[in-house]
């Protein structure tokens, strides 16, 4: 990790849609999400696209619904396990929308946001688990305030609105990887 918040090996895409966080030490809660675009396809270019506000609305129907929002993450990690962070962690991503964990809103404030290439019917693959249990060792061991119990999904923090990381989202492979239970 870089003293600016960059992720050592990841690829650096910086996005337009981030601020500066109210509290920069105030890092800890970190939100899983899942992206596909279009909905339930994977590859292309269109992740980054959306997060670096390029998204071609004629490139797909579904487009012409999105192109307009301005929205990132801190980071994506995608089906081959490579991972591209938008970004820097001491920065505000907008990922979260409404939300509130814990009792406190506005989780963009004080939340890291990951995003995975996938949807809520398609399974996630090993590659993916394995580097983001190996994210996430990295962002706990970066930011004290972050802990296993507050590592959320989006539906957990957006009940009724968001469904993400969705059902097929592994929570008890992840967490197992997390500890070092068992390998990826």
């Amino acid at each position: 990790m870089s003293p600016q918040g960059w992720l050592a090996g990841a690829r650096p895409l910086p996005s337009p849609n981030q601020d500066e966080r109210p509290d920069p030490q105030d890092i800890s809660l970190l939100v899983i999400h899942n992206i596909s675009l279009p909905p339930d396809r994977f590859g292309g270019p269109w992740i980054d696209a959306l997060f670096t506000n390029s998204l071609d609305p004629g490139a797909h129907p579904y487009f012409e619904t999105i192109h307009q929002l301005r929205v990132s993450a801190h980071l994506c990690i995608f089906r081959d396990g490579r991972v591209t962070q938008y970004v820097p962690f001491g920065r505000r991503a907008w990922h979260a929308g409404v939300s509130r964990f814990e009792g406190r809103e506005r989780c963009n404030d004080f939340s890291i946001g990951i995003e995975l290439e996938g949807c809520d019917s398609k399974p996630f693959t090993a590659k993916q688990y394995a580097r983001l249990a190996r994210v996430t060792r990295a962002l706990l061991a970066a930011y004290p305030r972050l802990a296993p119990e507050r590592i959320a999904g989006h539906s957990d923090i957006a009940p009724g609105r968001k469904t993400d990381p969705g059902p097929c989202f592994d929570w008890v492979r992840y967490r197992a990887l997390l500890a070092g239970r068992v390998r990826a």
